[in-house]
Formats: structure tokens, C-alpha cells, sequence
């Protein structure tokens, strides 16, 4: 782990993927996507929503229901008992979370020796319109708009810390303005969301 091959940068580099397309001499590090776990607390850690409490008892997106055969029916709301880390989720085994689940989340009622990582266009769609998404980028936005003013401008800025820790580039720091111009900060939000820097570790 210490090694300077183990600690590289996924940087691509032109000269070197002309040379070993495949990465088989291991010149950058392979880009790897967020657990779904991590995906949904990033998600919530942006609109300062995580409550990131240890143990105790988990959370339910489902709704209650008094047939004598369980259905689980996702939530209309999800309040603020929902915004524990994913991993404190309660599973039904018959049924995947409506939003995170395009993201190989784990089936519960099988047992696999390592998670499946898959690039679906389902995917894309479930982080731009989703019910979840929607909410969490309102909540993202409204923070951007306490914290950094009606600026768009200082929007964009603080809007890039959170989602990705850094400042953006001047050519980045002017589309995303212009897109909270003419579309609103949640769009911008849901463009962070949307992003590969958000979902894949550098």
C-alpha cells in the first residue's frame, strides 16, 4: 500500500494510454465507483442532512401496513429519521431500495462472495429524477443559497468544495453560473450529483 504504484493518481495521461490502453502496466490507478452506501451518504453529507449517530436502531423507507402478508410500498416522505448512513437501512429480502439498487446495492436474500459493479444508463437517470434526488438536491441548493449568498457564482464555488473538495476551473465556475442563471441551484446540485468526480474516487 505504500508502494508509488498502489498510491497513483486515476489521472488519465494521453501518452501512456496510447501505449498500454488496458492499464495492464498499471500506469494510473483504475477508477472505482462508490458502494451504493456511499453514494447515498455523500448525497446527504452535501445538503448537511447525514446524521452520521452510531448504532442503535436502524431507519425504514417503508411504509407501514397491516396486511398479513408484508408489502412494502416506499414511503410518499422521507422525514428526518431517514438520514442515518445507509448501512443502518433496514432490508426486506424481497425488495430493493427504489433509488440506490441501479447501483448493484446487495440483494438481501442472497449470499455473493463480492458486489457486481455495473455502468447503466438507470443509473443516470435515478440520480437526475428520482423522488430522493429531487428532495436531497432542493435540501443541497438551499444550503448553497445560507451559505454562499445569491451569488451564482460564489454558488458554484461552494457547490464544488462540497460535491467534489475542490475549487472549480474558471471554464467550469462559468457553465455552472450560467446553468443557475437560467435553471435554478437544484439543477445545478443534481448536475454535482451526476457527476463521475461525485460517484468515483479519484
Amino acid at each position: 500500500m505504500l508502494s508509488a504504484t498502489y498510491r497513483q493518481s486515476s489521472r488519465l495521461d494521453a501518452g501512456a494510454q496510447s501505449i498500454d490502453r488496458q492499464n495492464r502496466l498499471l500506469w494510473r490507478m483504475p477508477p472505482r465507483r462508490l458502494e451504493t452506501e456511499s453514494i447515498r451518504d455523500a448525497i446527504l453529507a452535501c445538503g448537511g442532512r447525514l446524521d452520521q449517530a452510531m448504532s442503535g436502531p436502524g431507519y425504514n423507507i417503508w411504509e407501514k401496513n397491516t396486511n398479513y402478508v408484508a408489502v412494502y410500498q416506499p414511503r410518499g416522505e422521507l422525514g428526518p429519521d431517514t438520514v442515518r448512513r445507509m448501512v443502518y437501512q433496514f432490508k426486506p429480502r424481497s425488495q430493493q431500495d427504489p433509488t440506490f439498487d441501479v447501483f448493484d446495492c446487495p440483494d438481501s436474500a442472497l449470499v455473493v462472495p463480492r458486489r457486481n459493479t455495473s455502468t447503466t444508463a438507470l443509473q443516470a437517470l435515478n440520480l437526475l429524477n428520482s423522488k430522493f434526488i429531487v428532495q436531497q438536491a432542493s435540501l443541497f441548493a438551499a444550503r448553497l443559497q445560507a451559505e454562499a449568498g445569491a451569488d451564482p457564482a460564489h454558488q458554484a464555488d461552494r457547490g464544488f468544495a462540497l460535491a467534489f473538495g475542490r475549487a472549480p476551473s474558471t471554464t467550469e465556475r462559468a457553465a455552472a453560473a450560467a446553468l443557475i442563471s437560467s435553471h435554478g441551484t437544484p439543477a445545478f446540485c443534481r448536475a454535482l450529483y451526476n457527476a463521475n468526480e461525485f460517484v468515483y474516487v479519484p
